[in-house]
């Protein structure tokens, strides 16, 4: 399924100075995509009384992101083995940094939920964009470690981009930080325009159906099947905890909201060393094996999670960073697993679909959310717990179903240059 473009028989010990490139380049990419997601999480301690707008009404703004991702992945999802993936890429990444710009500017709530859905419909379109380039020059021996480091961009976004933000939100506004990352984002996408080549060879391939045709044989494949319901089961933990995670520490935890940039950077550091060495363990011991021990780590520490009364900042560290490495864990293998199912010709539109899945659970999921978690008077979030006894339950049924997908994808290990 990979040889076609990737040569999945190819001994790589080492990168090459391109392949280093396209990979700074994508991490960058999803640094900026990751950051604008995960920076109004924490701003939503100061969104919400600057708008005057209640938990529900700011999970709404949360989930209406993801909701506009996964349409816009239905909707591309036909089209995308059909253009150079640069040109894709390069497109939805304009579209994105247009959103953001908005959000820069909105002064009210329906203007914020706007500028969401607009950023929603092309940044939620990326990843899976990212991902098809690395599918295609990269095999299933190295992929884990792509994976790896690509998505260590969501561990930066943490440890250097929420901190950078909160102080520009705190020294500024809450616009701030929206500001800095179109600032980012542009120069980004004048490096790929003029240094990234062309990713064009699955073009090579006979392409006879329609887009929808194209789409609808994807959506078909028999095999395919057990990855689509992962991608509705995988996203659920981050967006039901984390979009509340601020106002948890800060009003049921107890912690001031200047410690939240030291959670987070402690935190984020900690998964920027992580990354990289849980894409060379899955390389070396096997993809499902760490998704194994990932989901061994993250279990219980989502139990302990959102359980916690009032703890030291210590604590809180410890727990969440043990949290973030089980869940980091989960991310990298099973992205690079569930990688090798889709034939060249199928790829784009496997993952533009596979990830439009993601992002509506996501928003299923946070709108659920919403309506389970209550404030109470004093602030505090009331039924926390429960949506902690929701996510596990869901991650032990997504590592039962991992098995089977392993089970579909005869994965060979890389056991040297690590």
């Amino acid at each position: 399924m990979d040889s076609a473009i990737a040569g999945e028989g190819a001994a790589h010990v080492t990168f090459s100075r391109y392949q280093i490139f396209v990979i700074g380049i994508l991490a960058f990419l999803q640094f900026t995509i990751m950051l604008d997601f995960l920076i109004i999480s924490p701003l939503g301690a100061v969104i919400m009384p600057a708008l005057y707008i209640t938990p529900r009404q700011f999970s709404l703004a949360v989930s209406s992101y993801a909701f506009a991702a996964g349409m816009s992945g239905l909707l591309a999802a036909g089209f995308a083995d059909r253009f150079d993936r640069k040109r894709l890429l390069l497109f939805f990444y304009a579209g994105f940094m247009l959103g953001t710009l908005v959000c820069a500017l909105a002064n009210n709530y329906p203007m914020l939920l706007f500028a969401r859905i607009v950023a929603g419909l092309f940044g939620g379109v990326i990843g899976s964009i990212a991902l098809a380039i690395a599918t295609d020059l990269f095999p299933l021996e190295m992929r884990g470690r792509v994976v790896g480091i690509i998505s260590t961009a969501l561990a930066v976004s943490q440890a250097l981009g929420l901190p950078a933000g909160l102080y520009l939100a705190n020294y500024w506004d809450w616009h701030a930080p929206f500001m800095a990352i179109v600032s980012i984002a542009a120069p980004a996408g004048l490096v790929i325009l003029f240094r990234m080549k062309p990713v064009a060879a699955h073009l090579a391939f006979k392409q006879e159906r329609t887009p929808w045709m194209h789409l609808s044989h994807t959506l078909g494949e028999r095999r395919y099947r057990l990855a689509f319901i992962l991608a509705l089961l995988l996203p659920t933990g981050g967006y039901m905890l984390m979009p509340f995670g601020t106002a948890y520490i800060v009003n049921n935890i107890g912690l001031s909201v200047a410690t939240l940039p030291t959670i987070y950077l402690v935190t984020g550091l900690c998964i920027v060393f992580m990354g990289p060495l849980v894409g060379k363990v899955s390389d070396s011991f096997g993809k499902f094996p760490t998704f194994f021990a990932g989901s061994v780590i993250a279990i219980p520490m989502i139990a302990i999670w959102t359980n916690l009364g009032r703890v030291s900042l210590a604590a809180v560290i410890v727990v969440n960073v043990a949290l973030f490495i089980g869940t980091f864990s989960r991310l990298v293998s099973s992205q690079a697993l569930i990688s090798a199912i889709p034939e060249v010709t199928k790829r784009g539109a496997f993952n533009a679909f596979n990830v439009s899945l993601q992002q509506l659970a996501g928003g299923v999921s946070a709108a659920i959310a919403g309506v389970v978690i209550v404030q109470g008077r004093n602030g505090a979030l009331q039924n926390f717990n429960w949506l902690g006894y929701i996510v596990m339950a869901v991650a032990i049924v997504s590592l039962l179903l991992m098995y089977f997908v392993h089970r579909q994808v005869p994965e060979r290990t890389f056991r040297s240059g690590i």
